[in-house]
């Protein structure tokens, strides 16, 4: 029987739900993995550690790593190799080790897709905004602009960061379709796409001020532990149509485990493992 050593790269990774769901795919193919957590906060290492823990996942004999917040970029220094879509994000989500290589790849763009496609088919897409520029945000950013929103407002902590990932868009995809900005541009946007830590179980909270939010505006959220955040459940209230962080979750942990195994997953049953699985309290 085929077996596999995986993990995941991360901080405050506990409560994640990617050992189970990839547990669970390895067992519908009757194949063995094993997923591990290697939890920055619970090692006491800076997240400048990542690459401490790629080396020891390699000498190890890992056959690969997803990578998460607050990782997706610093992890790429230590890397061999990046597939082009990684390479033109600047951020990494999954690392496969194969022949002594260590290869980048991002599977939060197509998980991102597939979600969005699936549970807003028909959103209007004129002018988005979107909170948070990082790892998880350039993924975000460019499923939406390849998805065709027209025009997108990049909100950050970072007001440098931000304008950096705006003109990567801009250069990929053209003059116009992507600007750094402000929350309040929420007032005369179509939709709002938040994706930082806040509302994740370590970061409890709403990433702008309710009064921001409206009926008629569509929100997508990245965060899926909790499924239900602060967020959604604030949009949700005011009659807007939402989207929750399980597809995205599911569906790049689906990519993952075919770049992984080489095997095809099937995305709806780790999406119904996973809706599942966040049911459950976060500990």
């Amino acid at each position: 029987m085929p077996s596999y050593l995986t993990g995941l790269i991360g901080s405050g990774i506990g409560p994640s739900l990617s050992p189970a769901l990839h547990e669970r795919e390895a067992g519908r193919h009757g194949i063995r993995l094993l997923y591990r957590t290697l939890d920055l906060d619970t090692l006491g290492l800076a997240p400048e550690g990542v690459g401490e823990l790629v080396r020891a996942a390699r000498l190890l004999g890992f056959d690969g790593l997803n990578i998460t917040h607050p990782c997706k970029q610093l992890v790429i220094e230590h890397l061999d190799e990046l597939a082009p879509e990684a390479a033109e994000l600047g951020a990494v989500n999954t690392v496969v080790f194969r022949g002594g290589r260590a290869v980048g790849h991002n599977t939060d763009v197509t998980g991102f897709a597939k979600a969005f496609a699936r549970g807003l088919p028909d959103a209007p897409a004129g002018h988005v905004v979107q909170l948070g520029a990082g790892g998880a945000g350039a993924a975000v950013a460019h499923a939406l602009l390849t998805l065709g929103v027209d025009r997108l407002t990049l909100c950050d902590t970072d007001p440098v960061r931000a304008a950096a990932l705006a003109d990567a868009l801009v250069a990929r995809f053209g003059e116009g379709r992507a600007a750094p900005g402000v929350t309040a541009q929420v007032a005369d946007a179509d939709g709002l796409v938040h994706a930082t830590p806040t509302g994740m179980a370590a970061h409890p909270g709403l990433p702008l001020p309710a009064v921001l939010l409206r009926p008629g505006l569509w929100v997508a959220e990245v965060v899926y532990r909790p499924l239900e955040t602060e967020l959604l459940l604030e949009a949700r209230a005011l009659g807007c149509r939402t989207l929750d962080g399980g597809g995205m979750a599911a569906f790049q942990a689906a990519d993952a485990f075919r770049l992984f195994t080489g095997l095809a997953p099937d995305p709806e049953q780790m999406l119904a493992d996973l809706t599942g699985l966040a049911a459950s309290p976060v500990h």
